[in-house]
């Protein structure tokens, strides 16, 4: 299923427009982020712009402070706007472990953290951006050490971050397909141009091979394709070419 990370149009909008645009484009389902549920009343305006727009919300990120403190609100929100899928998606650079054991231990920590959940009904892991494939003094890989800490926990696969760590996603699939549960489809731009965007693309229109990745994900049962784009000087035009590549695929 193809879903789109609203953190992608989150300067522009308001939400009730960008739903209903979602839903113009041909999108069925989302991914929230933190700021679409801060508290009740977004939580509110978010829910009942998803069933206006006949949309759905399958995943969705919460951050690990909130997912630690009150497990509660992240099940409650969760439940009022159908989620499935839970992940973290970051941790401060000043939080971040030096070496292998420290990432181990927190892949366990992650796991702990989202045992509430799990036993609520909801699936939960984690979201990687870049720093997870760079090499630590040890000569480890942080991503290894946290699905080695956290066996159960599952990895929402932000792709084109893992070009940009130096990894290579097609080891990654072949090495964890299996906790593979969602992908962040997303792509980079030729080197000097985008600028302005921050270097990413939309998806089909930059370098990352998609046809060769989108069959190895889909191979190893990814369920959820997530378009993203952290900084597009048009959501709309993000979203509609990214998703006619991906229905392309």
């Amino acid at each position: 299923m193809f879903s789109y990370q609203l953190y992608s149009s989150r300067n522009f909008g308001p939400l009730p427009a960008t739903l209903k645009m979602l839903a113009a484009v041909g999108y069925k389902d989302t991914e929230g982020f933190g700021g679409l549920y801060s508290d009740d009343a977004t939580l509110a305006t978010l829910a009942d712009g998803l069933k206006t727009n006949g949309l759905t919300m399958s995943t969705g990120h919460f951050g690990l402070p909130m997912i630690e403190s009150d497990p509660a609100f992240v099940i409650k929100v969760a439940k009022a706007v159908g989620m499935k899928k839970v992940y973290c998606p970051h941790v401060m650079p000043a939080d971040r472990p030096a070496d292998g054991a420290g990432w181990k231990a927190f892949g366990a920590r992650l796991e702990k953290a989202g045992a509430p959940l799990v036993a609520a009904g909801l699936s939960f892991g984690w979201h990687n951006h870049d720093f997870e494939f760079a090499g630590c003094a040890d000569g480890t890989v942080p991503m290894f050490q946290i699905l080695q800490g956290g066996p159960n926990l599952e990895w929402e696969m932000d792709v084109a971050w893992v070009v940009r760590g130096g990894g290579n996603p097609l080891l990654w699939i072949a090495a964890f397909g299996k906790r593979i549960s969602a992908a962040h489809v997303k792509d980079i731009a030729a080197k000097g141009e985008k600028l302005d965007e921050d270097g990413w693309a939309d998806v089909g229109h930059g370098t990352v091979d998609w046809k060769t990745i989108m069959a190895a994900l889909k191979a190893a049962g990814v369920s959820y394709y997530v378009m993203e784009h952290d900084n597009p000087a048009d959501d709309r035009r993000f979203a509609t070419r990214s998703l006619a590549t991906g229905k392309g695929l």
